[in-house]
């Protein structure tokens, strides 16, 4: 069945495919239409959950973690400050190996005020222990949100979905919903783990000398994730027809430059290097789905023969730079490898990044003889 929905309601009818038992949430704008349609849902009994109204993105977290505990498949959902909100609880949520899912609208932290994308809210999560997935389109929106709930589960470990505000929460698209016994085949009822029982008490997340036992049972967790990842996404094309994998590579194979992001920004990128393409300039495109774990070997196998990358990241760490690029340095640093990287910021706040400014990036990129300072694209006189 197709809908013409927005990437909001395509997280909204994936969840309600994922048959959640409990839902807890606190409405952000541009995110508060997810939790709405759950809400309508619950509320109709389409779906068969307990929804917990709560007075904080923090308590929303907390909602989940105490659901999760006790065996339940959990679901929320937040945007920029109300992800910084719950930060100290990501953390609680990965320590006691939690399959929460979360889908998070990115959007501008504050201050100054704005409403507007930027990965940044998401990015600045990246330590916390919670895979993250970045979508393009309201399709994958909908594949990846059915796919991270098996993931998590297999895992053990919670994973956060991310779209852009506005950009793509709220585009009309035409997406493909399957058959719910089609979602059933794909994603199962939870596998049994340990959990909270009243006839068998025990203890979570107590106070331990082993702490560096579970930091590094999580570790070899993350380092399993990418095959998990790659694993279920496969399943997922054998089972309902789609597929992503960790990275998009586009045209890379002996390209001039290849532009690397993450996010919709990819899409202009396509287009733009079909326009250089027919002007004998063959411009690759890399875009990241998966950023964590970062899939280090597909980047490096994308990028294997490229003289040039340009990053375009629509995120910045102050006195940083952009994250993306920051990873993406440290993985051929790693590797040993001298691959000239130049650095753009673009897109910031929600800010369009036209045709144009990614011409200027390759041009400059191609003109460039060395790496030199971060250029900010779009920036107003």
């Amino acid at each position: 069945m197709k809908k013409v929905i927005s990437g909001n309601q395509a997280v909204s009818y994936a969840v309600l495919s994922a048959k959640p038992q409990v839902i807890a949430a606190y409405p952000i704008t541009p995110q508060s239409a997810i939790v709405e349609m759950l809400a309508t849902f619950c509320a109709t009994g389409d779906l068969h959950a307990k929804f917990i109204n709560v007075e904080s993105e923090h308590s929303a977290m907390a909602a989940c973690i105490a659901a999760s505990v006790t065996g339940a498949r959990t679901f929320t959902a937040t945007s920029s400050q109300g992800l910084a909100l719950m930060h100290e609880l990501l953390h609680y949520a990965s320590g006691l190996r939690l399959p929460i899912v979360m889908a998070n609208v990115n959007r501008a932290l504050a201050s100054p005020f704005n409403l507007k994308a930027d990965l940044s809210d998401s990015l600045s999560q990246r330590d916390t222990g919670w895979l993250q997935f970045y979508c393009e389109s309201g399709q994958e929106v909908f594949d990846t949100i059915i796919q991270a709930f098996r993931i998590s589960e297999e895992l053990l470990l919670p994973v956060m979905v991310n779209l852009e505000g506005f950009i793509l929460s709220h585009t009309y698209e035409a997406v493909e919903i399957p058959e719910q016994k089609e979602i059933e085949r794909f994603l199962p009822s939870p596998p049994p783990r340990e959990c909270l029982d009243v006839e068998h008490p025990s203890m979570f997340g107590s106070t331990t000398d082993l702490y560096i036992n579970f930091r590094y049972k999580m570790h070899q967790a993350m380092e399993k994730a990418e095959t998990v990842c790659q694993d279920v996404d496969d399943q997922f094309q054998r089972t309902l027809g789609r597929g992503y994998g960790l990275v998009q590579s586009y045209e890379c194979d002996d390209a001039d430059i290849i532009l690397l992001a993450a996010g919709t920004i990819a899409s202009s990128c396509r287009v733009v290097a079909d326009r250089f393409a027919k002007k004998g300039v063959k411009v690759g495109v890399l875009r990241i789905r998966l950023f964590r774990p970062l899939p280090k070997g597909p980047i490096c196998h994308a990028l294997k023969n490229t003289p040039k990358i340009a990053v375009i990241d629509r995120d910045f760490s102050p006195g940083c730079g952009g994250i993306l690029a920051q990873e993406v340095k440290a993985i051929f640093h790693n590797e040993n490898r001298k691959v000239p990287i130049y650095e753009f910021i673009a897109g910031l706040g929600g800010r369009d990044v036209t045709d144009e400014d990614i011409e200027r990036i390759i041009e400059q990129t191609l003109e460039a003889k060395e790496p030199g300072e971060i250029t900010w694209t779009g920036l107003l006189k």
